[in-house]
């Protein structure tokens, strides 16, 4: 079972060496939103996507024969399971397809910038299209510099997660020192120091606590207003690392290398917040189908993640992303593509349908409060965070998430282990790759 999650780091490595590429893709920018016959006329469409579990296909099946319902004249064939490197390596060919959806947004400032992506604010225009309809958020990351070249379809919202045997009767935290506090109290240990329970397991190498998705509940900026690397001007950046090291060091960084050894698989029955070894955990609204289908006796409550104390207005929002779609360039039925979707996008049946086979969170205002969405009432939580105007996503650059990878690569080699001496210096050369990388990709 598969859905819109995030790559794990190796395959961040992929997409931030691909975008060092994508701005050399072959071909021109400018408006195509006249080329190919029109959307009236008698064609087929070919969609690539990457879901592949068999009800995540078959959900995307069902969304395309409503499409053709409505519009028979357009057939639509899908091809499942491809990757943004081979979306890229289509386009750069010149054999594209006429419709492409991807996992992530990590690779729509490459995408926009270079032009692989259409710009679609001809179509939009010539539609008439409110773009108010989705949250602002949804609304960001699907453009840069003012070229919108996605459309978002679907989202991911992260919230923390509780199981509310292990929390014993306690709340669930609101402030990052709750959080901390709680974190101590419920964990569970050997007399040797191992780590039986974990309240809370802070370090970037367990799952979904990669930087983004912890970071944002502290306020980062991840960049500086003119576009570069913000690690060493931000306090933000410092006061999360500190926090984040704290707590590693309260469990001793060898009882935690020893506890990420023992998890079991992020995505199977075998996760330790399935199992109960862990209190609190910071995750997408994927794992209430998870629990509900693999963990079903699993007590357990969702709400916001905390953020830091003094910043309580801010509680409610958290890290929010999501798979999108667009036109590549070169598509042959670029007008038939735009009608696919538009239907795709703004749909409310169709995004409901969407969201309640994937539990994914639907893209728009109106699917949001759809009485037709059949989810567990844990998920309420995930909507709201996609509602919420103090939720972000990280910002699109040339070269997608470099700027990310480099971060956790920092963290996870460099500073949970304990071997930065000098904290202040070691962000300022964070910045100085990161810029380095940026200027190189054309940012």
């Amino acid at each position: 079972m598969r859905t819109t999650t995030p790559r794990r780091l190796a395959a961040a490595l992929a997409a931030a060496a691909l975008g060092l590429t994508a701005a050399c893709t072959a071909g021109g920018s400018g408006d195509q939103s006249d080329s190919g016959p029109k959307a009236g006329e008698t064609q087929t469409i070919e969609v690539w996507h990457g879901w592949s579990a068999d009800h995540e296909v078959k959900a995307f099946e069902s969304a395309a024969a409503a499409f053709h319902k409505a519009h028979p004249n357009i057939t639509v064939k899908l091809v499942k399971d491809q990757t943004d490197e081979r979306i890229s390596n289509a386009i750069r060919g010149g054999n594209p397809p006429d419709v492409v959806s991807s996992f992530t947004t990590d690779s729509v400032g490459q995408w926009c910038q270079s032009g692989a992506w259409q710009d679609l604010v001809p179509y939009i225009s010539r539609s008439g299209l409110d773009l108010g309809q989705f949250p602002k958020v949804a609304q960001e990351y699907t453009q840069f510099k003012g070229r919108r070249c996605a459309m978002p379809l679907l989202a991911d919202a992260y919230g923390l997660y509780y199981n509310k045997a292990l929390m014993k009767g306690e709340e669930p935290p609101r402030t990052i020192a709750r959080l901390t506090d709680l974190a101590k109290k419920l964990t569970v240990r050997d007399p040797d120091g191992t780590i039986k329970v974990a309240g809370f397991m802070p370090s970037v190498q367990y799952y979904e606590h990669m930087p983004q998705h912890v970071t944002t509940q502290f306020g980062v900026k991840w960049l500086t207003p003119d576009g570069k690397a913000g690690f060493s001007k931000d306090p933000a950046f410092k006061t999360y690392l500190q926090w984040n090291k704290s707590l590693i060091d309260w469990y001793g960084y060898d009882n935690v290398k020893r506890f990420l050894r023992s998890l079991g698989q992020e995505f199977e029955a075998s996760n330790p917040f399935h199992k109960g070894k862990v209190a609190m955990a910071i995750d997408g609204e994927w794992r209430t189908k998870f629990l509900q289908e693999e963990a079903p006796k699993v007590d357990y409550g969702t709400a916001p993640a905390p953020v830091p104390d003094g910043q309580e207005a801010r509680y409610g929002g958290g890290y929010v992303t999501g798979t999108v779609i667009g036109i590549p360039r070169g598509s042959k039925h670029a007008q038939a593509g735009w009608e696919f979707i538009k239907y795709l996008t703004t749909d409310t049946a169709s995004l409901v349908t969407f969201a309640n086979a994937l539990g994914n969170v639907p893209s728009t205002l109106a699917a949001l409060s759809s009485p037709g969405l059949t989810l567990p009432p844990q998920f309420r939580t995930f909507l709201d965070v996609f509602k919420n105007p103090n939720s972000s996503t990280s910002p699109p650059t040339p070269n997608g998430n470099d700027y990310m990878v480099k971060f956790q690569q920092f963290v996870q080699d460099e500073w949970e282990p304990g071997k930065v001496r000098d904290l202040d210096a070691a962000l300022r050369d964070l910045d100085r790759k990161v810029d380095d990388a940026l200027k190189l990709a054309g940012g």
